[in-house]
């Protein structure tokens, strides 16, 4: 009698992160990444070495599994050393400690040149550096964070910008117009910030980035975005509704009630999408409703998008709306 043999299940691919055996690498090697980010300032004074410096840091912290594990959660994503996270902030945290008393100047040269780097970490490593020049320099640090954000292309680094982005906006208020201009780029990554910037405000500072005038901009660039058909933006848009239903459930209920009701009578499954994915953080009763008035509603594959911002790009497209313009030097 032959005894039958089960089928191989298939692997189950996973996040590396989770395995037991890459924490314990992770601590064994925390104490010679922060070392690394120390050996870094020494190099503040040549940009051109500092970049080789770090790429050589990270190449010594890379782990295979884990550049896998990225390319697989950002599908497209450009060249990655596969640094697990907590290295690459145990390497931040060790040169912002021996680069307290540096110049901003220096430090903006550094971003400059990291962000103009092939690989993905040493351009993370460059906005996280911006997140520090932003108070001191505004102007040139905005510089560089909209060319950080031109040249995204995995929603990796559009996240890694939204906080430099939030920051910036809570300083100086007029960039909130700035925001606005990126809902009608080409670029799905350039829209997708304006969702994650929002999304991302209420935890840079919880007084200034929790206020009415947030909501009543943030849900204002929503509504501008509802109905976008890239599922990377409507992604960042269903988080930043539920960032604007942490600080005012009530208002962003109100707001996801009429896009619902736009959603049903138009059949908009781009739109009732994030409206969904928007309700974990309202009232039950709310959610509901917003449900309810949804109906049978669904994401269709290939849809064409139905957003404001959609429909005002298309109308300009021949003015070259969104288009990059030259880049004039950091001066």
């Amino acid at each position: 009698m032959t005894t039958a043999v089960a089928p191989a299940s298939a692997p189950v691919r996973t996040w590396p992160s989770k395995n037991l055996d890459a924490r314990a690498l992770v601590r064994d090697q925390a104490e010679r990444a922060s070392a690394l980010g120390v050996e870094l300032a020494e190099e503040l004074g040549d940009p051109a070495r500092f970049a080789a410096k770090l790429d050589a840091a990270y190449r010594e912290l890379a782990d295979p599994a884990y550049r896998e594990g990225q390319a697989y959660v950002a599908p497209g994503i450009g060249p990655t050393r596969g640094v697990r996270s907590p290295l690459q902030v145990a390497v931040r945290k060790g040169f912002e400690k021996a680069s307290r008393r540096t110049s901003t100047a220096e430090l903006l040269l550094v971003a400059d040149r990291l962000l103009r780097e092939p690989a993905r970490e040493a351009r993370w490593f460059g906005i996280t550096t911006l997140q520090r020049t932003i108070g001191v320099e505004p102007e040139r640090t905005w510089q560089l964070l909209r060319r950080a954000a031109a040249d995204a292309d995995d929603w990796i680094t559009v996240d890694t910008l939204a906080h430099p982005f939030g920051k910036g906006i809570l300083a100086e208020q007029y960039r909130w117009a700035e925001l606005e201009q990126l809902t009608v780029s080409p670029s799905r990554w350039e829209r997708r910030l304006v969702g994650s910037t929002i999304a991302t405000i209420p935890f840079v500072s919880r007084s200034a980035g929790r206020t009415p005038a947030v909501v009543e901009h943030g849900l204002e660039l929503l509504a501008t975005l509802i109905g976008d058909a890239e599922p990377d933006v409507q992604k960042a848009l269903s988080w930043g509704y539920r960032s604007m239903a942490m600080i005012d459930p009530v208002t962003t209920a109100a707001a996801l009630q009429v896009e619902a009701t736009d959603a049903a009578r138009n059949q908009d499954g781009n739109r009732a999408w994030v409206i969904r994915d928007s309700l974990s953080k309202l009232d039950p009763k709310d959610a509901a409703t917003i449900r309810e008035t949804l109906g049978v509603v669904r994401r269709r594959s290939n849809a064409a998008a139905t957003s404001v911002a959609a429909e005002f790009a298309a109308r300009f497209a021949d003015m070259g709306l969104g288009r990059r313009m030259p880049e004039p030097p950091l001066t």
